[in-house]
């Protein structure tokens, strides 16, 4: 038993010095892998919409949902046609609506149906009592947010 737990006290030194050995180099801190929140938020039905800063200038913007068939689903605030306005979607009862060109979309179509106007997919996973979506998935939106260097918004 003393054993098993010596080597896994040398396990945990090890990280803690390898943690501490990259921010010794100057490595940026990361980002925290993943971002959660309570599934109890989405039991109304209605959207909430958050925002992930990527940077300085850069702000990801995405809304989580229960849809009409019980399903939590999420999606980045914006759509491969109309993202260059930078207007994102509202929600009127069941359907989400573009501000910019005004289509509608069942919330059941929310991470089911990719391209055109429709909101863009952001994975996500329901674990226990707890929406998580990775970071990295968040980033991979960052082209509908970058209207730097003259892109429109």
């Amino acid at each position: 038993m003393g054993k098993k737990n010596n080597g896994i006290t040398w396990l945990l030194i090890g990280a803690a010095f390898f943690g501490w050995a990259l921010k010794a180099e100057g490595a940026p801190p990361s980002p925290s892998p993943m971002v959660s929140y309570p599934v109890k938020n989405f039991e109304d039905g209605k959207a909430r919409f958050y925002e992930y800063k990527a940077d300085r200038t850069l702000t990801i913007k995405y809304f989580i949902l229960k849809s009409s068939d019980g399903v939590i689903r999420a999606a980045f605030d914006a759509c491969d046609v109309c993202w260059p306005e930078g207007k994102g979607y509202f929600q009127q009862g069941d359907l989400m609506v573009c501000r910019n060109c005004g289509k509608k979309f069942a919330s059941v179509r929310v991470n089911e149906v990719k391209g055109g106007c429709n909101p863009a997919p952001l994975n996500r996973k329901v674990v226990g009592t707890a929406v998580v979506i990775k970071v990295a998935d968040i980033l991979e939106g960052k082209t509908y947010f970058d209207f730097s260097q003259g892109r429109k918004r």
